[in-house]
């Protein structure tokens, strides 16, 4: 009888605690699918929390080609769509493969930060900082790509 009681409330508390796991998510799965599904970015610099998974998500969206989370990301109000795609022809495919972001200056709020594509042996600069609705994203400019230096 203590054996099934025991047993009860083990069951009771692993089943409270898987559910409350699953209803506080808070996105961490997303993110760990996403980490696992694409190259690690390697990271010179100090990043802030916010600024590295800012950066994290762009590489990831440009790598998956995925304008629309991309454009999703851009703080600077209006319809980002045109940048985002034509940031994703430029790197879409470079993104893929091994990518490190130099973060410059200090990042509590904003930070620039200089993708290097080993691939392509291009760069890019962006910035990254904290928008309107205090979630950090990106400064969705036009590309340029420049050959990195020698």
């Amino acid at each position: 009888m203590i054996r099934n009681l025991h047993r009860s409330a083990a069951l009771a508390l692993a089943l409270g605690a898987s559910l409350t796991a699953c209803g506080n998510d808070d996105g961490q799965t997303e993110y760990q699918t996403a980490y696992t599904n694409h190259q690690p970015l390697h990271v010179t610099g100090y990043p802030s929390t916010g600024s590295l998974g800012t950066v994290q998500q762009i590489v990831w969206h440009l790598a998956d080609q995925d304008a629309e989370e991309l454009a999703a990301l851009d703080t600077e109000g209006g319809d980002a769509g045109a940048e985002a795609r034509a940031w994703t022809k430029a790197y879409g495919a470079d993104a893929q493969g091994k990518v490190t972001a130099d973060f410059l200056d200090e990042g509590s709020v904003r930070q620039d930060v200089v993708l290097h594509f080993a691939e392509s042996r291009r760069t890019q600069e962006l910035t990254v900082r904290i928008g309107d609705d205090d979630t950090w994203g990106v400064v969705l400019d036009d590309p340029r790509p420049r050959p990195e230096p020698r």
